[in-house]
């Protein structure tokens, strides 16, 4: 039988090793909304970079450059990291440079594995179908904050896994403890995370809305998978 795995910060990857297996990569508030709003809303690909140089440099060659270090958009970048801003097909056909504190991270350490899709509560559904589908074991990467265990990405780590249950094994108890949270907290997400510590971040940056957004299930039906160093839209892949 197939397992399910969860690594609950980038940190620990080195413990588990992503060979073989789909590697979910999670970044709730906000990475990889902003790459599932994107996807689903015309972006041709997403390019995720670790670092903002190598970003800037994308940027002079043509991409729009989407820049965030710790909640905020430097200086010399096109968008930020909200996903209200790709909303309404605004950057469909465009190819996005992007990096952020964590998401990128997680993704670029993530390279090796048999698969790299992406996961938020706005395609939670899709997600989740597409790894039933799939042959190979699952790990799923929580981005968290600065290396450290964050609750929306344990949160959707834990909806992953109960969409999972009948037909996968569990591997260990980052699992079952994902999925324990996530049953006591999916009533009302946005309250139960209203004292965690990313989302008290994020406030005082006054961007309540894209809180809000971001924890909306299944609003999306797209699933961004890396193919050569770019996210693009797992259905186009297919057809071609």
């Amino acid at each position: 039988m197939r397992k399910v795995d969860v690594c609950l910060t980038p940190e620990l990857l080195h413990l588990y090793g992503v060979k073989n297996r789909v590697v979910v990569i999670v970044d709730i508030l906000r990475a990889t909304s902003c790459m599932t709003v994107a996807i689903a809303n015309g972006v041709e690909k997403i390019i995720p970079v670790a670092k903002l140089e190598e970003c800037q440099s994308l940027r002079q060659k043509g991409c729009v450059g989407a820049a965030e270090r710790d909640g905020k958009m430097p200086e010399g970048f096109d968008l930020g990291n909200s996903p209200l801003a790709y909303l309404n097909n605004a950057y469909a056909g465009k190819t996005i440079a992007m990096t952020t504190t964590n998401g990128t991270l997680a993704i670029s350490k993530s390279k090796d594995a048999e698969e790299v899709i992406i996961g938020s509560f706005l395609n939670k559904t899709a997600v989740i179908n597409y790894l039933i589908s799939q042959p190979n074991d699952v790990l799923i990467v929580c981005a968290g904050w600065k290396g450290k265990v964050n609750l929306e990405d344990t949160l959707f780590a834990g909806a992953v896994v109960e969409g999972l249950k009948d037909h996968f094994e569990i591997e260990n108890d980052a699992v079952i403890a994902s999925a324990t949270l996530y049953n006591y907290a999916k009533k009302d997400m946005l309250d139960y995370l209203s004292a965690c510590s990313h989302v008290k971040r994020l406030k005082n940056l006054h961007i309540q809305k894209d809180i809000e957004f971001c924890l909306r299930e299944d609003q999306f039906n797209v699933i961004p998978v890396l193919k050569e160093d770019a996210l693009v839209d797992m259905e186009k892949l297919v057809l071609t």
